[in-house]
């Protein structure tokens, strides 16, 4: 079996979250045997569309992710010697796809595959109907989906406003907000399993009488601390804000115009605060729907919790990330081997909906109609570093298209491939690909998300997502209190070449953070080696726009803002982003939240927290 090779880092949260622990909490499973453990698993789902009457009877009784665990299954999969040989060679791609680190799946994938749980999706949406059923029922959903890792949205926009009627009991409501801190409690106790935080989207609409209690909420200490929130925006909206016009607040409840509200007045109040807090976001609904490939199914309200993916009401994906930083030969991007890697992730993915445990009934109905599919990247501003292109620059934007351009053709042709063999997606009659200007045989209905990556980024050694590196030069805080040096591997490299690397050095530079006006460092060097609140929101933006451009699901990218950065910044930001059909946008000013795990030592008293900075990295 291959010896891997992974960083200290990598080693550490593996064995912390992913790796099989007993009873007693020993670490019993080495990383080689985890990749082994996903890949046997999830390419037994090949056996699925090859011993297809064979199976008939065995499924009548079960779900296929136990069947595979049946010793009729695996008689029936020895016998078959064409189904063996696919599925050993499946496993075998699958498995040296994960441990070369060129692609790597969502977390609950990596937790959960081939053991008891065999939960591996990792974005769920509930709907939240207007009443204690509906409610509830989505609270008891989504417990059970955040004991398996994952996170979930929720659409609060259909709850009746704050002091409306309840003609039942002759009382009053009590508005979204106070069932938004319900599922935020429960979500605190449960924790994710103890694998990771609770993490949820909470979204309300812009018209919603409650709006302007929601986009405050978060300026609260200690208030919905496992929510990401976003007010969704319709386009009307925001022609009225750069109009200075006025615009309706609708109660859900009736339908009806409760009262006219400046458009202008909110939107500088969603800017104010989310310059103090990072929160609320923006999710551009219009935008959105545009891209919906199901739309005779419903409108998309709704994202996972980190707003990469638009689902439907009770819709689930599985995602999984593209290590870009392996894919650079010779100064180039390897175009051939990142088609392989693309065919190789769809095909996975794919796998993946077969394998999964959903939490329940309504889940696996519509992901089996739909087999909707993330495949993102992560490790670009490492890319961009190897090919010595500056982030914030033209090459850099370009690049971006250039890259995902070929990334949605080739995973459109790994999902059309699938199709031959196992059929389109359920849906695809009824969906936007059965046109004559847009006939596209599909297997799942959307293939591409760009996620956060964060776990997994770090067991790939590389950078988080499309986003520009968090620091050159940073301490970091271990369980035990004790700081660590963390240096850039490329920019310890880049000064070694030059002579210049010296760990006091590299502590200077921990405490200033940006080596932009340090003129010991060539500039050619300085041009490539920028970090997060080095580059203008424009280019932030502007990068997050050419991924979109060629992303059906939605992209996950933070504007990091530098700790002077005003109210008047993060409204030019909101706008542009709108403007370049980006389908959301958040931003996180540096320095504006407490708590923290990575800083800069010359901001540890102002505790720059990078796990908020990325909003709840997977």
């Amino acid at each position: 079996m291959l010896k891997l090779k992974l960083s200290n880092n990598a080693l550490q949260i593996l064995e912390k979250r992913y790796l099989k622990k007993n009873d007693e909490g020993k670490v019993v499973e080495k990383p080689e045997d985890l990749f082994k453990r996903v890949a046997n698993n999830i390419a037994l789902a090949d056996a699925k569309y090859l011993l297809k009457e064979e199976l008939q009877d065995l499924e009548n009784h079960e779900e296929y992710f136990n069947v595979v665990k049946t010793k009729e299954f695996q008689k029936l999969l020895k016998k078959n010697k064409k189904a063996k040989k696919r599925v050993e060679k499946t496993e075998k791609e699958f498995y040296n796809l994960m441990t070369n680190l060129d692609f790597l799946p969502n977390s609950p994938t990596l937790f959960n595959a081939g053991r008891s749980l065999q939960q591996l999706a990792a974005c769920f949406v509930l709907p939240v109907e207007d009443n204690l059923d509906s409610i509830f029922k989505a609270l008891h959903y989504a417990a059970k989906i955040s004991k398996s890792g994952s996170g979930t949205g929720f659409d609060f926009s259909k709850l009746r406003p704050k002091n409306d009627v309840i003609e039942s009991v002759t009382g009053f409501s009590s508005g979204p907000l106070s069932f938004m801190k319900i599922f935020d409690a429960v979500t605190e106790q449960i924790k994710l399993g103890g694998l990771r935080r609770g993490a949820l989207m909470g979204i309300l609409r812009v018209d919603h009488p409650d709006i302007e209690e929601f986009v405050t909420i978060k300026a609260q200490k200690k208030v919905l601390e496992n929510f990401n929130i976003s007010v969704a925006v319709t386009d009307k909206f925001m022609e009225s804000v750069k109009k200075n016009k006025n615009y309706d607040l609708i109660n859900p409840r009736t339908q009806k115009i409760v009262m006219e509200e400046s458009a202008e007045k909110i939107f500088d109040l969603i800017c104010e605060t989310a310059h103090k807090t990072g929160d609320p976001g923006l999710i551009f609904l219009d935008r959105i729907n545009k891209d919906n490939p199901t739309p005779k199914l419903g409108t998309l309200e709704s994202t996972d919790s980190c707003g990469e993916q638009p689902l439907l009401p009770y819709e689930s994906a599985n995602l999984g990330s593209i290590n870009l930083s392996n894919i650079i030969k010779k100064d180039k991007i390897d175009f051939n081997k990142l088609k392989n890697i693309v065919h190789a992730s769809i095909h996975f993915l794919d796998n993946v909906i077969d394998m999964c445990n959903y939490p329940n009934p309504e889940t696996k109905e519509i992901v089996y109609a739909n087999r909707k599919i993330g495949l993102g990247v992560m490790g670009f501003a490492e890319m961009l570093i190897k090919l010595k292109i500056p982030y914030d620059s033209e090459r850099a934007v370009k690049t971006a298209e250039k890259l995902m351009a070929f990334i949605r053709k080739e995973a459109d042709n790994a999902s059309t491939y699938l199709a031959k063999e196992r059929l389109t997606f359920p849906n695809w009659n009824d969906s936007i690909y059965n046109k004559k200007n847009n006939y596209m045989p599909l297997r799942n209905a959307t293939r591409l998300t760009l996620a956060p990556t964060g776990s997994i980024s770090i067991i790939a050694n590389t950078s988080f997502g499309i986003e520009p590196l968090f620091a050159l030069s940073f301490m970091r805080v271990s369980d035990d209190g004790t700081e660590l040096l963390i240096v850039d591997k490329n920019f310890k490299e880049a000064l070694e070449k030059i002579k210049l690397y010296d760990k006091d050095f590299m502590k200077y530079i921990a405490k200033k953070g940006t080596i932009q006006n340090m003129e010991s460092i060539p500039k050619n060097v300085r041009n490539v080696f920028v970090v997060s609140y080095d580059i203008s929101p424009e280019y932030h933006i502007r990068i997050q726009a050419a991924f979109q451009k060629h992303v059906d699901n939605a992209v996950s990218k933070t504007v990091t803002l530098p700790n002077i950065a005003t109210v008047e910044d993060v409204k030019n930001t909101y706008l542009l982003a709108h403007k370049m059909g980006c389908k959301g946008i958040s931003i996180y000013r540096f320095g504006s939240r407490e708590d923290q795990v990575i800083f800069l030592r010359a901001f540890k008293e102002e505790q720059v927290n990078l796990t908020n900075w990325l909003k709840h990295l997977r």
